[in-house]
């Protein structure tokens, strides 16, 4: 992925998005023909010259300031995830050639596979690829369809896009498909020289037109907290709540952990789960 054209297309696609009238701008008559903002607009909002901006938008972040760095963000109503990634391009912008690949981590340490074990619910553990390093029993039994193939480690993103059967498990899965493209987004500005990171965005691209959309909108996201809906083969429907945590020792490791309502249909449906697992002696998987 070049660097360059994640920046000019990052940032006019998040400047066409913001109207005059979102940032206390005048407009002066109804034929704009631009969609959003124009650059000399957010030039002045953010405080720059034209030319220099246009300099940013063209993909050339060497040697901005953070303080720039702020303005435009500030110009351009960025959120925080969004901030975050404008961050991380101008990083890799001004990292030196041997700095910019960072190694992406495959496999967890037994200390954090004894800690996903001593949760009760499903817990599990993804790589910024969306790859499941580790999960517990119960994670295992809740994702049952992405561990269905035993010969491929599991990925979330390469499920929800390839798998027939996602749109069934996810209720939701129109937003499950903009989440993990955003997430995979904010992955491939913090480290775009991560092959298999670029190997499995080609891959997807390449085998749904839907991945292929979505990628073009240039949204960005993280796991932080939230519902999810899904409809488990075994025992229905289920409606839980999760939490994600970065390894602080492990960077771009992710824990997930499932939880439902007390005395919640849910609830039940995760011991319905806890016994089928049980009964299924479901084995972590050789990946």
């Amino acid at each position: 992925m070049d660097n360059k054209t994640e920046i000019r297309e990052f940032l006019s696609t998040r400047r066409a998005r913001v109207t005059p009238e979102q940032v206390g701008l005048p407009t002066f008559g109804g034929n704009r023909r631009v969609k959003g903002l124009r650059r000399e607009e957010v030039a002045l909002l953010a405080g720059v010259s034209v030319d220099y901006y246009v300099r940013l938008e063209r993909g050339n972040l060497g040697g901005v300031s953070e303080g720039v760095l702020e303005a435009i963000s500030r110009a351009l109503q960025l959120d925080d995830v969004e901030r975050m990634h404008l961050f991380d391009l101008s990083r890799t912008a001004n990292a030196s050639i041997g700095t910019r690949r960072r190694a992406v981590t495959t496999t967890i340490r037994s200390s954090v596979q004894r800690m996903l074990d001593s949760f009760s619910g499903p817990a599990w553990v993804r790589n910024d690829r969306m790859d499941i390093l580790g999960a517990n029993v119960m994670a295992r039994a809740l994702y049952a369809p992405v561990f269905a193939d035993p010969a491929r480690r599991p990925n979330t993103a390469r499920f929800t896009f390839l798998d027939a059967g996602a749109p069934d498990f996810y209720v939701d899965w129109s937003d499950v498909t903009h989440d993990s493209v955003a997430i995979l987004r904010a992955a491939a500005g913090r480290n775009p020289y991560d092959k298999a990171l670029s190997d499995l965005i080609g891959e997807l691209s390449t085998r749904s037109e839907l991945f292929r959309q979505a990628w073009a909108s240039h949204d960005v996201g993280m796991h932080r907290s939230g519902v999810k809906r899904m409809r488990h083969p075994e025992v229905g429907d289920l409606e839980l709540t999760y939490e994600a945590m970065e390894l602080v020792m492990d960077p771009g490791l992710t824990v997930l952990t499932y939880s439902a309502e007390p005395a919640s249909p849910s609830e039940e449906k995760l011991r319905l789960l806890a016994v089928w697992a049980a009964t299924e002696a479901l084995a972590e998987p050789s990946v």
